[in-house]
């Protein structure tokens, strides 16, 4: 059986490259990461704390994630990140994944908060989701 964690991961990953505007606005590419690359200038973004509770009945086995997506953007580019994070929230809304070896009941978006880290200056937009997934 496939994690739910690395199937939704993946999933996310697959909607997320297909969407040329995201694309455009990361740059041409997607840059979502589980960790920040070497030298990465932002826009970019990587995946975030994650936590997955049981979430069976008694005829389903599933799970209930909540995750969240870091969108880092430069210093004083508050407007880049939001504009990112805004976007992989209207493509993951409610969107109609297909995680490998599970069946997504739903996945909302459940907050976007903005900071400005202290110690680099850079931005960093949060954007945080809610999925259940039952096995397939």
């Amino acid at each position: 059986m496939t994690s739910p964690v690395l199937a939704l991961r993946r999933a996310i990953i697959d909607i997320a490259a297909a969407d040329a505007e995201l694309r455009a606005l990361m740059g041409g590419s997607l840059r979502l990461y589980d960790e920040p690359p070497r030298a990465a200038e932002p826009v970019y973004a990587l995946f975030g704390d994650v936590a997955a509770a049981d979430w069976s009945t008694d005829a389903d086995r599933g799970h209930e994630q909540n995750l969240s997506i870091l969108v880092w953007s430069e210093r004083g580019g508050a407007r880049a990140a939001l504009v990112v994070a805004e976007r992989f929230a209207a493509i993951l809304d409610d969107a109609p994944l297909a995680p490998e070896g599970h069946r997504l009941i739903n996945l909302r978006v459940t907050e976007l908060a903005c900071e400005r880290d202290k110690d680099s200056g850079l931005t960093r937009v949060t954007l945080r989701l809610r999925a259940v997934t039952e096995v397939a």
